[in-house]
């Protein structure tokens, strides 16, 4: 990510830095919290180059000299990451940060730390940060990362400054893709299911991803027929194309996706739809189904996703859910 894009996708974050920077009025904490893909380890990394870039002091960083590449490359001595080991961030990590910090800037007169997801430090990392905090140092920068704000201690939040990141808009990650060769039709529904720039190029560059929007079209079809006929597509087709926990999430939001669809079509809002290449069948369901109903598929559906977490066995989960979907509409 460059300043420029930071700029255009989280102004307020971008101009807040700037001015901070500015000002000289730097925060010896901040907390960058926000949904997953909103570019807070980028920002965080952007901030660290402008603090230490040895051409533009304070201003946008040059992405040429050797503190921003060795930044970006994770290099620079006086620049620390610390993140997950295992599934938390431990007590040790934190007090090893520490004694580095006890020790003089190697090439500076400053020292910069980043710890990505913050909220899963364990309770005895988290006091070891707060004693960190408590005690700051005029040439210390901490940047705190996190996706659930609420699970930060509220001493540690306190002592930092916080700027939010909100989530980017569907249509820019689209654009975005589109130019990089993406179909629109793969783009949009990429750019839902992720909202992520990054992730959302992966996915929708992976055959996969193609193929599993086709399965839950073909999943729609079947259930607007027979309850055999959607049977036949999850045993033979869904189950083994959504093969753990992950890509069954995705495929029931693309299947949430498309029953969204059908209610903007409804609705008379077109211009909003996904799957624009499932506009006949859209039409010729449009009759068959009231807005309450769409409106109840929906709820079910993001029930299916929540007793994903209970490792409910998939093909129960998927079989109830086609029962429940074809209850109450036009075709029971």
């Amino acid at each position: 990510m460059s300043w420029e894009i930071l700029e255009i996708n989280q102004p307020h974050v971008a101009k807040m830095i700037s001015n901070s920077m500015r000002k000289g009025r730097i925060a010896h904490a901040y907390l960058f919290e926000g949904q997953k893909g909103t570019g807070k380890k980028e920002a965080a990394l952007l901030f660290a180059k402008r603090l230490f870039c040895l051409t533009n002091l304070y201003k946008e960083p040059c992405e040429t000299c050797v503190n921003c590449r060795r930044i970006q490359s994770g290099n620079h001595p006086d620049v620390h990451l610390v993140t997950l080991d295992g599934n938390s961030i431990k007590k040790q990590q934190i007090e090893q940060l520490q004694e580095e910090f006890t020790k003089t800037a190697v090439e500076s007169n400053r020292k910069l730390y980043i710890i990505e997801h913050a909220d899963q430090m364990t309770v005895q990392a988290a006091n070891s940060l707060l004693k960190f905090l408590e005690e700051p140092s005029e040439k210390t920068v901490a940047i705190l990362l996190t996706e659930q704000f609420h699970r930060i201690l509220p001493t540690i939040v306190s002592r930092c400054q916080i700027l939010s990141f909100h989530p980017l808009p569907t249509e820019r990650i689209c654009a975005y893709l589109q130019e990089h060769g993406v179909p629109r039709q793969l783009a949009i529904l990429a750019a839902r299911v992720t909202n992520n720039v990054e992730e959302a190029l992966r996915l929708s560059q992976d055959d996969w991803f193609a193929q599993a929007r086709k399965i839950v079209i073909q999943l729609y079809e079947a259930l607007n027929s027979e309850y055999v006929q959607a049977l036949l597509v999850i045993q033979q087709h869904w189950l083994s194309h959504f093969a753990n926990k992950e890509q069954m999430h995705i495929g029931l939001d693309l299947l949430l996706y498309l029953y969204k669809d059908l209610l903007y079509v409804l609705l008379g809002e077109e211009q909003h739809i996904a799957y624009g290449d499932c506009m006949k069948q859209f039409q010729r369901s449009r009759f068959l189904y009231s807005e309450k109903q769409i409106a109840q598929h929906m709820k079910v559906i993001l029930q299916a996703k929540a007793r994903l977490h209970t490792n409910m066995n998939p093909q129960l989960l998927m079989e109830q859910l086609v029962l429940q979907l074809r209850e109450g509409s036009a075709f029971v």
